[in-house]
């Protein structure tokens, strides 16, 4: 049957993430070959409710369509929810979406942990995990997963066990990347940071997790065959072209229009620069003045003091 786009209940189209180059797939072959599939719909009374298509509807609302071809199933809207993720379980959904889902269920319809479990064929454990797993995560970050700007599984093995350690870094940490799209990749190199890093490390991660990664990419562009050495000359050259990118951006007049919260900020930051460029400048004196007979103690701890905070 065809049926108006607007007259389509879509209450659970936020149990899904979105996935910006899947979207735009779907967007040209409905542009060039029409809609193929129909969309699932069950009965609330006097309203269809969408059980699966999605994607679909977004893809003829971009496309100026009115109408959509759909199918009603003649069952219980918990049923035919149930029976669509059956139905596509080949689709592997992320920890973060079962939970939206579970818990969909759970609050709408009353299903418990034990009547969800059977119905999945899981345990008891498993569906409290998931639904757990999503109360343990800001909704500001759910959001982030929803539109696809941070990756399900990726925000389920890094974000949520930097939420349950502070809630506010995970929220500040996913708003900074989340524009930037990450890769699973970045954000496990993200929160290595964090997790090894010291206080002053960890805000910094969180505030500039861009500038951390660019120098990480740099590092690793020196190739494999590079001497311990020459890491080191390319560390302190990346040093100094930031050192001397933040002193012309500063001379351009960055900071002419900052305001007090914003130039104590740099302020310690400039503070923090300084003492760590201190402090390895100390390093490096105390090892370069030891006679070459004496060899150095690799993986020795900092005894200047690299690792307290800052």
């Amino acid at each position: 049957m065809q049926v108006e786009l607007s007259q389509l209940e879509r209450r659970y189209e936020s149990l899904r993430t979105r996935s910006a180059s899947r979207e735009n797939r779907l967007l040209a072959s409905l542009a060039e070959v029409g809609q193929q599939t129909p969309i699932v719909v069950v009965r609330d009374g006097e309203q269809l409710v969408v059980v699966d298509g999605y994607k679909r509807l977004r893809a003829l609302g971009r496309l100026g369509q009115d109408t959509v071809w759909a199918v009603e199933w003649t069952l219980g809207e918990a049923d035919a929810l149930l029976l669509e993720r059956l139905l596509r379980r080949g689709e592997a959904d992320s920890a973060i979406e079962q939970g939206w889902f579970l818990r969909e269920l759970m609050q709408r319809f009353g299903l418990g942990l034990e009547e969800l479990a059977r119905r999945f064929d899981r345990s008891k454990s498993w569906a409290s995990r998931r639904i757990a797993l999503v109360a343990e995560l800001p909704n500001s970050v759910q959001e982030h997963v929803r539109e696809g700007a941070i990756g399900g599984h990726a925000a389920m093995k890094y974000l949520v066990p930097l939420a349950r350690a502070n809630a506010d870094h995970c929220i500040a940490l996913a708003d900074a990347v989340a524009p930037g799209r990450p890769t699973s990749r970045q954000m496990a190199l993200l929160y290595t940071a964090y997790a090894e890093g010291n206080a002053s490390t960890r805000e910094r991660v969180v505030r500039e997790p861009w500038l951390l990664l660019r120098a990480i990419a740099e590092t690793e562009r020196e190739g494999p065959g590079a001497t311990p050495v020459e890491h080191v000359l390319e560390d302190l050259r990346i040093v100094s072209a930031v050192a001397r990118r933040a002193r012309t951006r500063i001379g351009r007049g960055a900071l002419d229009d900052a305001n007090p919260k914003e130039r104590l900020r740099v302020r310690e930051g400039t503070s923090e620069a300084c003492d760590a460029t201190s402090r390895l400048k100390q390093r490096c004196d105390l090892e370069l003045d030891k006679p070459l007979t004496e060899k150095p103690h690799a993986g020795s701890d900092d005894t200047l003091g690299d690792s307290t905070t800052a």
